[in-house]
């Protein structure tokens, strides 16, 4: 235990030192939960359809999941957006911090010697791939901290399709805003250029205010504030959220129809009703917001 704990000490010193992302033994490790397909380098690849679904899931339906889950640390407030859109993906992480000289060459050294061009800030653009959020901790950096412009809000878009989320600002609201279906959550809006600031980690885990999160999270961003949902626990928070909305659609239903009053459909189902909601949704199975063979497989769990 003693050698394995060593070992990790000296793989996570070098990545902070590098610039390098995560060595993929301790990036599966870190998530080892996680049961399903991962990239080359260990993150979790989440589903494109799940991520999908995830966007109809509402922040207080995943974070009282989470919650129940033991999760405590994954959702952050406070931010500014571009508009309303939501943003839904995969965590790609990047970590800032303040220049130091010494250390910054080194960065750009490495990122040399593994073939990264460009501009440090640059280099986690390039590791994006359709599904993808770019989630970056900048310290909360506003004035020289801006991470991107529209320039790179292009790139962005055109390499995820999704947005990005910075602890750290902005520039270019105005060019970045006409990128239709594009969203960005930062801390706030600045014209200055990003200076004084190094790249200091890629795909690693990173604090964004109070939530943690590590490569491969399933970042939900909506108007509320960002959770970023562990990639083992998305299919839960998903599930979930589609029986709510069932259950909501079937009581709002038979209430407008007179069959139930608001307090039975208000507390505890009855027998009765729950096998009046099995019923409603083999009957309206095609018809509902939620997958068909989604909600087959709800049915199978039904004793009803």
């Amino acid at each position: 235990m003693l050698k394995y704990l060593l070992t990790l000490s000296m793989a996570i010193g070098a990545w902070m030192l590098s610039a390098q992302t995560m060595s993929k033994e301790i990036l599966v490790a870190y998530t080892s939960q996680w049961e399903g397909e991962r990239f080359e380098d260990g993150r979790p690849k989440v589903p494109i359809e799940l991520l999908d679904r995830m966007k109809a899931v509402t922040i207080e339906e995943a974070w009282g999941v989470l919650r129940g889950e033991g999760y405590h640390n994954q959702f952050e407030g406070g931010w500014k957006t571009i508009n309303d859109l939501p943003v839904c993906g995969r965590a790609l992480t990047a970590l800032y911090m303040p220049n130091r000289p010494d250390v910054s060459e080194e960065v750009k050294a490495q990122g040399e010697r593994d073939g990264r061009v460009g501009s440090s800030n640059s280099w986690p653009i390039d590791m994006l791939t359709e599904g993808d959020v770019y989630v970056a901790d900048g310290f909360g950096k506003v004035v020289d901290g801006t991470l991107i412009g529209d320039n790179l809000g292009n790139a962005i878009y055109a390499n995820s399709g999704r947005g990005v989320v910075f602890n750290a600002s902005s520039r270019d609201l105005e060019g970045l805003s006409e990128i239709e279906g594009f969203n960005a959550f930062v801390r706030d809006w600045h014209p200055s250029f990003l200076t004084e600031v190094m790249l200091a980690g890629l795909n690693v885990p990173i604090r964004m205010g109070s939530a943690v999160v590590l490569p491969g999270d399933v970042v939900l961003a909506k108007r509320e504030g960002v959770i970023f949902i562990p990639a083992h626990l998305a299919e839960k928070v998903v599930v979930t959220s589609e029986v709510v909305r069932l259950r909501d659609m079937f009581g709002i239903s038979r209430l407008k129809e007179g069959k139930y009053t608001p307090g039975q459909i208000d507390s505890r189902w009855s027998d009765e009703i729950e096998r009046d909601f099995s019923g409603w949704l083999r009957e309206h199975i095609n018809d509902l917001p939620v997958p068909a063979d989604e909600i087959q497989k709800i049915l199978e769990k039904r004793t009803w």
